[in-house]
């Protein structure tokens, strides 16, 4: 189902770091290239790594002010960085880092990559594990985001002629910086699928949050009680984002896979396992193929248990993406084990699985129970912008 796919990936992307004690650590894409290459993810005949190359100043101020830019690259981590607090730069979450700009222009041109490969042909899938920085505004870092590298990537489509672009935010947080850039634009859907903004970062993403103008209907938004496990998320996510998807028709699909839906996330409270994960890249995929023809770009995100959950999630994309799934029941390799407990003293996960195939109920015409709170974020998301799509819309009573 698969054909050929471009990985953008080298190790330079590891130059994203934001710190030792930084949640966001870089090696989480290490550990998951490792995993990928000891399994043989990697060796699938119809994949080819190709090396990112760095986003213009052009290409970046398709979504960023020049302003920014500037600061970005004048951003230096010492005691004047109180002097760029009104871009969001410096701070616990977005602090300064040598080499910032670089290295957040490099992320952002291995989406560009990613995006350039599958409209012109070179690829029917790309991927990059190390984008997805969804939250970063046009003037202003957000949530350990500097370059928002979806956003640049679905604007440099629009403006090479791609008609129409589905977006879609797996991330436990709202993708709110790609929600903002093309919020009046209806040629393109976002939908983001997250924890509540009542619980969670940023606190935004409610459902009646959908779009203005010619694109009212267009900025999607299922706001998750803080506790949904894979039968809720599972039954959110097949009851909004297939049937969205096909009635929007985009001629690209862009993924954001953010991982930190997981039940050990120590930055989200949802409760999903990594077999929920794989279900959902491979609904992705079938949707894709359905839709677009296959024309799909993945970016990764969000995803901060780094030894049990980013490199098994991830794993599993690459493998799904290539069309040779790994049976979840697989075990993880000693030298893989042996890598994980040399760099960070903990013992890695045995298997590839959390456990039992995730089962959840679809959801369906007549259907939802108004005292579930999952079902009562189903029903408004879809109350909310299913009539502008011409779908009906259910509201349990």
């Amino acid at each position: 189902m698969s054909g050929s796919v471009v990985l953008v990936w080298s190790e330079e992307l590891l130059n994203y770091d934001l710190g030792a004690t930084h949640p966001m650590a870089p090696g989480r894409l290490e550990f998951t290239m490792a995993l990928a290459r000891d399994l043989d993810v990697l060796a699938a005949g119809d994949l080819r790594i190709a090396a990112p190359r760095p986003a213009s100043s052009d290409v970046l101020q398709l979504v960023h002010d020049p302003a920014y830019l500037a600061a970005v690259r004048a951003a230096v981590p010492d005691e004047s960085a109180h002097l760029y607090d009104a871009f969001g730069l410096g701070g616990e979450d977005n602090p300064i880092f040598e080499g910032m700009h670089e290295a957040s222009a490099l992320v952002t041109g291995a989406t560009m990559d990613a995006a350039i490969a599958v409209r012109t042909g070179e690829a029917l899938h790309a991927v990059n594990l190390a984008g997805g920085l969804h939250h970063a505004m046009p003037a202003r870092a957000s949530g350990f985001c500097v370059y928002n590298d979806a956003a640049v990537a679905i604007a440099w489509l629009l403006a090479d002629g791609v008609q129409r672009v589905a977006y879609v935010d797996l991330d436990a947080h709202h993708g709110d910086g790609v929600e903002a850039a093309f919020y009046g634009d209806p040629r393109v859907l976002t939908i983001s699928l997250h924890e509540s903004g009542y619980t969670a970062f940023p606190g935004t993403g409610f459902p009646d949050d959908s779009g203005h103008g010619a694109a009212e209907g267009h900025a999607v938004n299922v706001a998750l009680p803080p506790g949904t496990g894979d039968a809720g998320w599972l039954r959110a996510f097949h009851a909004v984002v297939p049937p969205l998807v096909r009635a929007f028709e985009p001629d690209i699909l862009l993924t954001q896979l953010g991982c930190d839906t997981h039940r050990l996330d120590p930055l989200a409270q949802l409760d999903l396992s990594v077999d929920a994960h794989r279900h959902s890249y491979a609904a992705l995929h079938q949707l894709a193929h359905k839709v677009t023809g296959g024309r799909w770009v993945a970016v990764g995100g969000g995803g901060y248990e780094v030894v049990q959950v980013v490199p098994r999630s991830w794993t599993h994309l690459l493998a799904e993406i290539t069309d040779h799934p790994l049976d979840p029941d697989t075990a993880t390799p000693d030298s893989w084990l042996e890598l994980v407990f040399r760099r960070t003293g903990r013992e890695g996960p045995k298997r590839l699985t959390d456990g039992p195939e995730p089962a959840y109920h679809a959801w369906d015409a007549g259907e939802g129970d108004a005292d579930d709170p999952v079902d009562r974020a189903i029903a408004a998301t879809r109350r909310a912008v299913f009539p502008d799509h011409g779908l009906d819309h259910i509201d349990p009573r």
